[in-house]
């Protein structure tokens, strides 16, 4: 049975809403883009340099790694390859509509230039859609420790090449930089057509949750783990359907939870919240969509029925039109039928 389940995870459509693209560089591409900037970083060819960039005892230690990546970025062409890449990945988990996080001012302010790499990244997705069948979206971090002011400049920018842009986020370090400070940009962006989702309850406790629901008015809170401290708010997110990308393996790799086990993923489940499994920085946390999956059923015992109702929350709360959500559940429903009447002819 258990190993039935693996290969139905391994088989089954999915749906990820919440992937960094930098932190999806493969090392031996990363390994690339240094030597092409003449970048001066360990030699990741070297499986233990890899590892030990990787390796985090909390999230500024995490942060601290993100930021020696992102500046081995030094072409904006590079990203057609970074993100090509990145949804070959995802097609190998058999995800077949990706929601990817670009965090943009992170390297305008290195000098790259936004319209040519959203031109690069557009190409990349354009060619895993032909090559392996996966579609994908984005959302802009605005990146909150550059300020609401830098975000109100990068609308603008959002609004001259739009391509592919379905919705803004801030990522980055919550404490110093509330979500509150961002309730003109989010405000804009609402009127621009843009949906809305931010960072919260990662780092941050349940009143980081509260001021991204009540004052940016987000559709979607990433992460949202310190939700399970505050009864009301899960009532709150229960009863306007907010839904939560939570990032389990993320979550334990920078010490948000002790045990992969005390992850509330499963409490929120139970309780009836719209929470979806994603992978983050999947490079950076030895992770992938599989794994998350394979995770959630060995640790916290979530049944091959429960994994694929989470497939469907993160289908039904994509930012997809409503017309194509209606069409690949359909399709996604099917081929799990499918899947389950093998598995149990097995």
């Amino acid at each position: 049975m258990s190993e039935s389940i693996s290969r139905l995870i391994e088989e089954m459509p999915k749906v990820e809403q919440h992937i960094h693209i930098v932190g999806s560089i493969r090392p031996e591409t990363l390994q690339w883009m240094a030597t092409q900037g003449d970048i001066k970083v360990p030699d990741f060819s070297d499986p233990e340099n890899t590892a030990r960039l990787f390796r985090y005892g909390n999230f500024e230690e995490f942060i601290d790694s993100y930021s020696i990546i992102m500046r081995c970025i030094t072409s904006e062409d590079q990203f057609e390859k970074i993100v090509y890449e990145m949804l070959e990945d995802e097609a190998r988990q058999n995800v077949r509509y990706v929601e990817a996080s670009f965090s943009a001012p992170d390297h305008t302010r290195l000098g790259l230039n936004y319209f040519d790499m959203v031109k690069a990244i557009n190409r990349g997705i354009e060619r895993a859609r032909f090559d392996f069948g996966v579609e994908c979206n984005l959302r802009i971090d605005l990146v909150r420790d550059y300020g609401p002011e830098a975000g109100m400049r990068y609308l603008d920018l959002i609004s001259q090449c739009r391509e592919r842009v379905v919705a803004i986020d801030i990522g980055g370090r919550e404490h110093a930089f509330p979500p509150e400070q961002f309730a003109e940009v989010y405000r804009k962006a609402k009127q621009m057509g843009l949906h809305l989702t931010a960072h919260a309850g990662e780092t941050g406790g349940p009143q980081s949750i509260w001021n991204a629901v009540k004052h940016l008015g987000v559709e979607r809170v990433g992460h949202g783990v310190s939700a399970r401290d505050d009864p009301a708010l899960i009532a709150h997110l229960l009863k306007n359907n907010i839904s939560l990308e939570m990032c389990p393996i993320s979550n334990l790799r920078t010490g948000v939870v002790d045990d992969i086990r005390n992850h509330p993923i499963r409490a929120f489940f139970d309780r009836g919240l719209n929470v979806t499994v994603n992978s983050d920085d999947p490079k950076m946390f030895d992770t992938n969509m599989n794994r998350e999956y394979q995770t959630l059923h060995d640790d916290l015992e979530f049944t091959a029925e429960e994994l694929f109702r989470l497939v469907l929350n993160g289908l039904d709360s994509s930012f997809l039109p409503e017309e194509t959500k209606k069409r690949l559940r359909e399709v996604f429903i099917r081929q799990f039928d499918t899947l389950q009447a093998h598995a149990v002819g097995d």
